[in-house]
């Protein structure tokens, strides 16, 4: 099966589906109290969001945000189905919303906080780490502040 990648803006309707794919990424990159966080963020604090459909099926999302004085753009809530690991997906989606962050807007830097399970991922595309704090999003879950600069 030829699988096509989509990226487009989050719709209320996806809500459900990304909490559902969220789940599925508990307790081996989440921890299970991020559940509650993420609809949250979907519901009250979300600046832009944007979906990854393979096939027309949505298989994880990733958001983006500004910084007042717009010079800092942030990456949140990036995760995918864990079938869909190892395709490139994550990586497009990443590279879509840092491509955008510099694109239509005057960002310099891009910042995510991270986990010890995924900040190889980030280091990989470009983003340095910063510094960690233990334990910061649950036990056993470190943030790992991580920083991509403008080329």
């Amino acid at each position: 099966m030829d699988k096509y990648l989509e990226i487009r803006e989050y719709d209320l309707q996806d809500r459900n589906k990304l909490i559902d794919i969220l789940r599925m990424n508990v307790p081996k990159y989440f921890a299970p109290n991020e559940i509650a966080d993420f609809k949250e963020y979907l519901d009250d604090e979300v600046d832009r969001y944007f979906v990854a459909l393979v096939n027309g099926q949505i298989i994880g999302g990733g958001g983006i945000g500004v910084s007042d004085d717009e010079r800092t753009g942030f990456l949140s809530w990036s995760f995918l189905n864990p079938k869909y690991h190892g395709f490139g997906f994550g990586k497009a989606l990443l590279h879509y919303r840092i491509d955008f962050l510099y694109n239509h807007s005057g960002v310099e830097t891009i910042e995510v906080g991270t986990s010890q399970f995924t900040f190889g991922f980030y280091k990989k595309n470009g983003f340095v780490l910063r510094e960690i704090h233990k334990d910061y999003w649950a036990v056993g879950f470190d943030l790992y502040d991580m920083v991509h600069t403008k080329l």
